[in-house]
């Protein structure tokens, strides 16, 4: 029936058009005018049958009345998602849209009680506007002056604040009003939330719970979260509110309601389209896809460093485009462009193109889509950080190593992560403009599948796949630093989990001597650096730099019984002479040339160039200071 009456608003214009001429004729045309005016002032149906007008006129606007209010009851029928983006814009529509909010966020944080207050900005504080799960008629009564209270810290810095003892709890001024409700509620452990709108305060949300209850970092996000769909769901009826009253200053009412209905089965399609996406589990990549299909052009998806998230076929993405407003859409070189924003937090650009001049209804039907792709994006992120929160106690427990090595093999495994092939850890760090946060999730798309990306002690910590960790931190840091700059070392190859510890503490010790030698934002392996790496590290680690450099000497004396290093630290003293060498050795030249012989083989080509030289050299004078065992 819906779609009846929507489909037939347009066959009924000319009718009403018709009778409005026969109806000047004989001199009632002002009734039937008057039904237009009271259509385009959205009248409803009550109203309009009322209105003095010849019958069938009043019937034909009766049934335009109706199918409008059918338009607007699906608006409000969006899905469980959506439920709370309603109209924000009347006064009669707000109560329903803030018990909706609470009732979902009692749902969802699963505590006794959830509240909403708002600003009152002539009384200079908030009043309690709508609870759910509340059984005290003192509480749903209070108003909380800014500063006092849990409620009142929020509004008057307007950040979130949570607390599993409020009763012990100094942080917030207690007051006798304000305690006395909190008492009669039972409640003991609170968390608020700042509800913003276009970096205007609102109110805030609590969440309460009558027994002692210490709210995790995703609670207190998800709470956020529903107060920025609150903002992002008045933004968007704000909008559709000037949409709707720019139909008033028309000026033929002919055209008037001809648009009307068209737009009436354009937003109702949109609506169906979008929900049915997102309730089956779609992503923006769908999103953007469905928009194209409905305005008959591409459409395209670009994330805030500028690269393309999603696209349809045919897209073509402008390298520059002007500034945008929050929720409109800006026009430039046959371009549609609109920021898909939260209240305070750029998220993408929606881009349309391919559709000429868009109609009101066409522009209604894009910054939809923005409102449901900021939702899905905040959705995707809340998953994307639970993800990553699990495995930064995976790398903690790692490099920590924390309980039995089978127990860390395991986690390893559960992870998608292979330590019986070859891999190197990295770590990374960014300047302190970078999250930590940020840095993570775009070094796990930087490595790609098989790899193990967690935060621990500040720094970035990755297990990749692979067996050169110079070029594996020179890849990632040149990938990474896209988006800002970033410094990466690298250790190993390694197997297994057991010596993730000791890695970790010579990548961290690498990352430090690369930024204290001015090379920020570059990538480097740990046997890259040499002696500089001793240098400039805080903790360093003579033992295992002369390993690194005379290993192969070392083994080889210790199998065969031999004294090759003995021969290379003669040689070198002896200023590279082999018969001074030999001298000193008491050992005829010949064998000081056939342990050169050997020791060039160990060690590779190169060993004599200056550079490698004094590495050697270096790493000689060391282990002579080293003590024996």
């Amino acid at each position: 029936m819906d779609g009846a009456l929507s489909a037939g608003v347009p066959a009924m214009v000319p009718r009403i058009g018709g009778m409005v001429d026969e109806a000047q004729r004989e001199g009632t045309g002002d009734g039937a005018l008057g039904l237009l005016a009271l259509l385009a002032d959205d009248a409803s149906v009550a109203e309009v049958a009322a209105a003095p007008a010849p019958p069938e006129a009043r019937e034909l606007a009766v049934r335009v009345a109706a199918a409008r209010e059918v338009h607007q009851r699906r608006e409000a029928g969006l899905s469980a998602l959506l439920e709370t983006a309603r109209a924000l814009a009347s006064e009669s529509d707000t109560g329903q849209v803030l018990d909706a909010i609470v009732r979902r966020a009692r749902a969802l944080i699963g505590t006794d009680l959830t509240y909403l207050t708002l600003y009152d900005p002539e009384a200079g504080d908030t009043y309690m506007r709508a609870t759910d799960g509340s059984i005290s008629a003192a509480f749903q009564s209070v108003r909380l002056e800014l500063g006092a209270g849990l409620g009142g810290l929020v509004a008057s810095t307007r950040k979130p604040y949570w607390t599993a003892d409020y009763w012990n709890d100094d942080r917030f001024r207690h007051t006798t009003d304000i305690d006395g409700a909190v008492s009669e509620e039972g409640i003991i452990a609170i968390c608020g939330t700042p509800l913003l709108v276009e970096n205007d305060f609102v109110g805030v949300l609590f969440a309460a719970n009558r027994t002692p209850r210490p709210f995790t970092r995703e609670e207190v996000g998800l709470l956020g979260n529903l107060a920025t769909l609150a903002a992002v769901t008045l933004v968007q009826t704000r909008a559709l509110a000037d949409a709707e009253s720019a139909l008033a200053a028309l000026s033929e009412a002919h055209e008037t309601v001809r648009q009307y209905a068209d737009g009436i089965e354009k937003a109702a399609a949109a609506h169906d389209r979008f929900a049915s996406l997102v309730l089956g589990g779609g992503g923006v990549d769908d999103l953007t896809h469905a928009l194209a299909d409905l305005l008959g052009g591409w459409a395209a998806l670009v994330d805030e460093d500028g690269s393309v998230r999603s696209a349809s076929p045919g897209a073509v993405v402008p390298q520059s485009f002007p500034d945008l407003g929050a929720g409109r859409l800006v026009t430039a070189g046959g371009v549609h462009g609109l920021a898909v924003a939260t209240a305070d937090e750029h998220l993408a650009t929606l881009f349309v193109g391919g559709t000429g001049d868009l109609a009101d209804a066409d522009r209604r039907t894009v910054e939809r889509a923005g409102v449901v792709t900021a939702l899905v994006l905040l959705f995707e992120r809340q998953a994307a950080d639970t993800r990553q929160a699990a495995r930064n106690r995976v790398v903690s427990e790692l490099v920590a190593a924390r309980g039995p090595e089978e127990d860390r093999v395991q986690l390893v495994r559960s992870a998608g992560t292979d330590t019986d092939a070859p891999f190197c850890l990295l770590v990374l760090r960014g300047d302190a403009s970078t999250s930590t946060r940020a840095l993570a999730l775009s070094a796990s798309a930087a490595t790609g599948d098989g790899a193990l990306v967690g935060v621990h002690e500040g720094d970035v910590v990755a297990l990749v796949p692979g067996d050169d960790p110079g070029a594996l931190a020179a890849s990632v840091a040149a990938r990474v630093g896209r988006r800002g700059e970033v410094t990466v070392s690298g250790v190993g190859p390694l197997r297994g989990v057991a010596g993730i510890p000791e890695a970790h503490v010579e990548a961290a010790r690498t990352v430090a001597a690369l930024v204290a030698l001015g090379r920020r934002g570059e990538g480097a392996a740990a046997t890259q650096l040499g002696f500089a790496g001793l240098i400039v590290g805080s903790d360093p680690d003579v033992a295992s730099y002369v390993t690194r450099e005379l290993g192969p000497l070392l083994d080889y004396d210790a199998r065969r019984g031999t004294d090759l290093v003995g021969t290379l630290a003669a040689w070198f003293d002896a200023g590279r002479s082999p018969r001074h060498a030999a001298g000193r050795l008491h050992v005829h030249v010949n064998t000081v040339a056939q342990r050169l012989e050997r020791i060039g083989a160990l060690l590779g080509d190169g060993w004599q160039e200056p550079e490698r030289s004094l590495e050697l050299q270096l790493a000689l004078r060391m282990r002579a200071l080293l003590p024996t065992d």
